[in-house]
């Protein structure tokens, strides 16, 4: 495996439909994401956003095109992975706008839950989870069941899940449009850090035109093809 990749996509097409109707919704998209680095995709309503999310973490089959992950091959004109769940599990982390907890679940199992579907033991995947849950600092929170936690720590445990298995890629989907100015900057600061020290490759998707400032590299996605301009790259108090 390549340390030096995170994810890496070129050419990649989707097409819906056959003929007179078909809509191509990807052109020949290229993307690069290293390892460490929390990019931002933006676009208007309808431009490839989703499409492009849903090709990235294996939920559709792109129509042509490559896409290499943590150094390997996942996608070249035809899937490269036997079993696209495992691939999800262990290889791609999601955040959604909604942090999706499990109600029933305290926050240390929420979090521990993806590693011991992977199969690690479950003291083994408690500990991983108390040290993400300390490196977010919401350990306190442990015990708690997710309707305890206000909207900021839920968010941060739903980050702290994301990086349970070590992914080489996280893809965050409007990870900040519920959240006020200070705690959308507080989620993109974390997220900077979690990128830096499990050296990450995040992509977010958003709207939030309060977190644009933080991207070093912002990807614009209109008609279907990506178009990369520097961001500004805020530092986040």
């Amino acid at each position: 495996m390549d340390k030096g990749i995170g994810i890496h996509i070129e050419g990649l097409s989707k097409r819906y439909g056959a003929g007179e109707t078909a809509v191509d919704a990807l052109k020949e998209v290229n993307m690069s994401v290293a390892p460490g680095e929390v990019v931002g995709l933006v676009g208007p309503s309808g431009a490839g956003k989703s499409t492009l999310l849903k090709c990235l973490g294996a939920v559709i089959e792109p129509t042509q095109g490559r896409m290499t992950l943590g150094g390997d091959v996942i996608y070249d004109n035809g899937w490269k992975i036997s079993d696209l769940r495992v691939l999800r599990r262990d290889r791609i982390g999601f955040i959604f706008q909604a942090p999706y907890l499990i109600p029933f679940l305290d926050v240390t199992d929420n979090v521990a839950l993806l590693p011991m579907l992977a199969g690690r033991p479950n003291g083994e995947a408690r500990t991983r989870s108390l040290e993400l849950l300390r490196a977010l600092d919401v350990a306190h929170r442990a015990k708690a069941q997710p309707s305890e936690l206000s909207g900021g720590e839920q968010q941060r445990v739903s980050i702290a899940r994301a990086l349970a298995n070590r992914p080489p890629v996280i893809l965050a989907d409007e990870p900040t449009a519920p959240l006020d100015s200070e705690r959308a900057l507080a989620v993109m600061r974390i997220l900077n850090q979690m990128a830096s020290q499990y050296q990450t490759a995040i992509i977010v998707v958003t709207h939030d035109e309060k977190i644009i400032p933080t991207f070093k590299r912002i990807y614009h996605i209109r008609d279907g093809r990506t178009f990369e301009e520097a961001g500004e790259g805020r530092v986040i108090q």
